[in-house]
């Protein structure tokens, strides 16, 4: 079992930046990804990015050149930093870890609201 707690959401003006962070507990080791997924309500969850223990990333065309994923190297920690936000990027974000087998364990959840 994985634990992850997801943190940073908040209000931020049109052009400003975020950082989000999600930290994992327990088996880890059962981890190959971890990320980021959004969903707006009415909508189903998106990914916004994976990265992979081999540093791999994927990122929604959406948030290409504004988002950056880092991770910490014990893999319990990983970060998304938010540039140039725009107000359709206002959601709930949610951290994922995935294993091997595709099980998915999410966090919370945090709000970020993008707005003057």
């Amino acid at each position: 079992q994985v634990h992850l707690v997801d943190s940073g959401g908040g209000l931020v003006q049109p052009g400003g930046s975020l950082r989000l962070s999600c930290t994992a507990s327990g088996s880890i080791d059962s981890i190959y990804a971890m990320g980021w997924y959004r969903q707006a309500p009415g909508k189903e969850r998106e990914l916004v990015v994976l990265i992979t223990r081999g540093g791999s990333t994927n990122y929604a065309d959406s948030v290409k050149g504004r988002f950056t994923i880092s991770r910490d190297y014990t893999w319990n920690a990983v970060y998304l930093q938010m540039n140039n936000l725009k107000p359709e990027d206002s959601t709930i974000y949610y951290c994922n870890a995935r294993r091997c087998d595709d099980y998915k364990y999410w966090g919370q959840g945090t709000q970020m609201t993008v707005a003057s």
